[in-house]
């Protein structure tokens, strides 16, 4: 035992089961964060983003093959197939190293989702959005997918535009539906959002609202946090804590921001609360609640080269599940007990502040990931090839979000 080791003991730090636990740790990229997006004004190209779907799983095999922690790329439907599903997409992302992950519906873009989707006043509108969802699921079916992710832009500008219990209850006739609809196999997250584009009323404002949405909806229905779809001050690893015990938790959407943008990398403006949010879960984990949790990540950088901004993100994610990992839960629960504030506070500091390269050092070797992925990224000379093989000298960045081009 080295002199590292000695201490994480003395500290009651059950290094091997760190060690598990981090082994045990993954999380999905989206396909949407390597292609060219912006804000709501414009956005600026980059010479390597990806253009095709292809493209969004060479990209997405590259942070897999430096992290060995990002085996799957959640698919927006209507983004990365927009002339239907071809199932060659499964057996494309295979031999890259992937599989498909979370399947996102989209019933926000088109015209008539103006006055809303599932909660649309018109019954028409309304079929033709759970038709999609329905739709959706068939993807996933076909894509060997097991989650179904839900984020719905419902809701209203002004008061008295529509009846709002009018709306939740159709919002939950809609998701009952599509949840019947689900495999056994396949999870459906609800994601939640307290404003924008809505803002007035937002139909699934707080996760309260998702958690009593999943409730209705069924048994394989479960609530999606967003660390950027929270009002400032938000104690969101409380709401993590509560979803987890009441087996409501379904997974996370990672991102960071500073005002109300939630496209920032992870951990660049709230490390500290993103550590807290993984402290619930790993505390949960030590109660013996292991109930699956999926990890997403959901960022679309204007600005930062997109793979380096996804290495750098997985990166994070890890290193701060890892912190979590050696709070002394013993000495914690001690403090607790014993009313000692300050005991129980400097615990959580302690892991936040500990040296956690050697634990990620040994797991990267016998995972088989770069030592430092981000370093061996930029000496690859990745981004650079995919810059000059996707817009080629004299050429013009191209403005394509998505395609259905595998080639």
């Amino acid at each position: 035992m080295n002199e590292w080791e000695e201490r994480l003991a003395d500290d009651g730090i059950d290094l091997a089961a760190a060690r598990r636990g981090l082994l045990d740790f993954c999380v999905e990229t989206p396909s949407w964060g390597y292609a060219n997006t912006g804000t709501r004004f414009g956005k600026f190209l980059q010479p390597a983003a990806a253009t095709t779907l292809a493209q969004k799983i060479e990209d997405a095999a590259e942070v897999q093959r430096l992290t060995r922690i990002a085996p799957a790329m959640a698919v927006h439907v209507l983004w990365d197939f927009p002339d239907g599903f071809d199932p060659k997409v499964v057996s494309l992302a295979a031999e890259r190293g992937l599989r498909v992950g979370a399947i996102n519906p989209n019933v926000f873009q088109d015209q008539c989702y103006k006055l809303g989707s599932f909660a649309n006043p018109d019954e028409s509108v309304r079929r033709r959005a759970v038709q999609h969802c329905v739709d959706s699921v068939e993807i996933g079916r076909a894509a060997e997918s097991d989650l179904l992710s839900l984020w719905f832009a419902d809701g209203t500008n002004y008061p008295g535009q529509d009846d709002l219990v009018r709306r939740k209850k159709c919002m939950a006739d809609g998701l009952r539906e599509v949840h019947a609809a689900m495999p056994e196999s396949m999870t459906m997250l609800i994601e939640y959002k307290p404003f924008e584009p809505a803002t007035y009323a937002t139909d699934i404002p707080d996760w309260g609202t998702a958690a009593t949405l999943a409730r209705q909806a069924g048994t394989r229905a479960k609530v999606l946090v967003d660390l950027g779809h929270h009002l400032p001050g938000t104690n969101i690893e409380q709401i993590v804590a509560i979803l987890l015990d009441e087996g409501l938790l379904g997974g996370f959407h990672f991102n960071d921001r500073k005002y109300v943008d939630d496209d920032l990398t992870a951990g660049s403006i709230a490390p500290y609360q993103l550590f807290l949010v993984f402290n619930e879960i790993a505390a949960a984990r030590a109660r013996g609640n292991a109930a699956p949790v999926a990890y997403m990540i959901d960022q679309s950088h204007n600005l930062k080269p997109k793979v380096e901004a996804m290495i750098q993100t997985v990166a994070t994610l890890q290193a701060l599940y890892a912190r979590a990992l050696f709070v002394p839960r013993e000495k914690l629960a001690a403090a607790q007990r014993a009313g000692d504030l300050v005991a129980a506070e400097e615990c959580l500091r302690g892991a936040f502040f500990a040296d956690v390269g050697p634990l990620l050092a040994e797991v990267r070797e016998q995972m088989g990931a770069a030592a430092d992925p981000l370093a061996a990224l930029r000496e690859s000379g990745y981004i650079e090839k995919r810059a000059a093989e996707r817009n080629p000298p004299g050429g013009v960045a191209s403005d394509v979000d998505s395609g259905s081009s595998y080639a």
